[in-house]
């Protein structure tokens, strides 16, 4: 790009020079702000990111200083740089967030390929009594008739065990939730769930849950904080229409200490969020880096925006308010798994792990809990492995009634 530009007019540089280094720098400072205030911990993005989005910011700012009665070669250069820079930008946020751990899953999520041992639901009665050892996925039929949600294609995934015999066995299931730029189908693709679930049927003869891949949000742009409000009523979605849909369609047990949900990042609020509000659906969670409560900024700011100005709505869906209503917890548990940097003084220290002390020091009042703070990033290595790490635990819990 440098070479694209005139830079024998000194009008070039004393005019566009300055003004792409400002543009870069607005960049940088706004997208630091934002996260911020979302909780999204941009201190954790790697230095890379910065660099890229700033120089990405200031090459648009140059392109016409380019453009203005240049040669087409240094056009074409221009567009390109930007174009690379652009990659950058994208490879950078990558690394911070882990979405795409290789280059294949990059390609088959980009290019929305079947997930792996994906067949059709017609196709599930002509597998009974026949092995499976890594179990299939299966697209999950649900409704919005009740919540009016209008979500993306949902996913189960059925355990090697679900294939024996006629009938299937009531077993065990664990919604699992992204954060909030997500797709149903991130935990197989970036959290590795499917791989993580697959192993341990294979050292416990084909025992393991059902896994439901939901969507929380219905697009890429949308922080629906699994509440039900003007962003859409994902709570109704996941308590009345998907968790009806598997028992139904899969024949999942319907006891609620057979049901769990799991989730990171935002995904980790709405796990003891909808466990706390429905323990007569839900009895066991996973909360891996949630915030301490449904967040879109501060509490004005998140009444107004999360719950289109319903105050009441607050006592509804924060955990902590939650738990302090209900009293003691029947049969309640739930394991917080979050990541952490040190500083001065003992300990792990992020926002998540703050979250995590807040809401487990009222947890532990009436629910039997879990508290790992771990070094890592908020990424979905981390969450991926935080499920790894408790996948026997859930089991434990969510299998002994079966």
């Amino acid at each position: 790009m440098l070479a694209a530009v005139r830079w024998r007019h000194r009008r070039t540089w004393r005019l566009w020079l300055p003004l792409a280094a400002a543009a870069g720098t607005a960049a940088v400072l706004t997208t630091y702000w934002v996260l911020s205030r979302r909780d999204l911990a941009p201190d954790a993005a790697p230095w890379t990111f910065w660099i890229w989005l700033s120089l990405t910011v200031a090459l648009m700012f140059l392109v016409p200083a380019a453009w203005m009665g240049a040669r087409w070669w240094r056009r074409i250069t221009g567009v390109v740089a930007v174009g690379l820079t652009v990659v950058c930008v994208a490879l950078a946020a990558n690394q911070w967030a882990g979405f795409y751990p290789t280059a294949g899953r990059a390609w088959q999520g980009l290019t929305a390929q079947p997930l792996p041992g994906q067949i059709s639901f017609a196709t599930l009665p002509g597998l009974r009594g026949n092995p499976e050892p890594d179990g299939k996925i299966v697209p999950l039929r649900t409704s919005d008739s009740v919540s009016r949600f209008h979500h993306r294609t949902e996913y189960v995934y059925l355990p090697p065990a679900w294939f024996a015999g006629q009938v299937p066995p009531r077993l065990p299931a664990v919604v699992m939730i992204g954060g909030v730029v997500t797709t149903p189908e991130d935990w197989v693709r970036s959290g590795s769930a499917l791989q993580t679930v697959r192993n341990y049927a294979a050292t416990h003869h084909g025992q393991a849950p059902i896994l439901v891949f939901v969507d929380p949000t219905g697009s890429l742009s949308n922080d629906t904080e699994c509440v039900d409000g003007p962003h859409g009523n994902v709570d109704t979605h996941i308590s009345k229409e998907v968790r009806p849909a598997v028992i139904s369609g899969f024949g999942a047990s319907a006891r609620p200490d057979s049901w769990a949900v799991a989730g990171w990042s935002m995904g980790g609020t709405c796990a003891i969020d909808l466990t706390v509000e429905h323990p007569d659906l839900f009895r066991t969670f996973l909360d891996i880096s949630g915030d301490v409560g449904p967040n879109l900024g501060n509490r004005a700011q998140t009444t107004s925006t999360l719950f289109g100005g319903r105050a009441a709505d607050w006592d509804r869906f924060d955990p902590a308010t939650v738990m302090r209503n209900h009293g003691p917890y029947a049969g309640v548990g739930g394991w917080f798994q979050s990541e952490g940097h040190r500083r001065s003084g003992p300990g792990l220290t992020s926002p998540q792990i703050r979250a995590t002390q807040t809401l487990s020091a009222v947890a532990r009042n009436n629910i039997d809990v879990v508290v790992r703070p771990v070094p890592g990033r908020h990424n979905w290595q981390f969450a991926g492995q935080a499920f790894t790490d408790a996948l026997p635990w859930l089991m434990a819990r969510i299998d002994a009634p079966n």
